[in-house]
């Protein structure tokens, strides 16, 4: 088995491969919440809003700060311009061969058209 090193998009897509993770993103992207809060709009103990916090903390993704007991969460700074731009090099690389392919059937159909034709007539 060949072994990668980790990189900051393992990471990255690593955080936003959990739903709840993601929601958790989308609500901070409305507004700063506690632990206490994302735990309850996620019907989730505060253990587990804590793991799913600290995994996007890891990835760059949320920051918090503790005033007093209090925990708020907001979005981080990565905002995912690179892993954005990794993702758009495959888009076009995709895009590119199925317009490639959808010339092969376009081709294939008028060969099969023309070759009807002779046939028919």
């Amino acid at each position: 088995m060949v072994q990668y090193l980790k990189t900051r998009f393992d990471v990255s897509f690593a955080a936003l491969s959990d739903a709840t993770r993601r929601g958790v993103l989308e609500q901070l992207g409305r507004s700063d919440a506690s632990i206490t809060d994302l735990a309850g709009r996620f019907h989730m103990t505060l253990t587990g809003m804590k793991k799913h916090v600290s995994v996007l903390e890891q990835a760059g993704l949320v920051v918090t700060e503790k005033v007093g007991r209090v925990r708020t969460c907001r979005l981080g700074k990565s905002g995912l311009e690179e892993e954005m731009a990794w993702i758009e090099r495959y888009r076009q690389l995709w895009a590119a061969r199925f317009d490639e392919l959808d010339k092969i059937v376009a081709e294939l159909k008028h060969e099969e058209t023309e070759n009807g034709r002779k046939t028919g007539d």
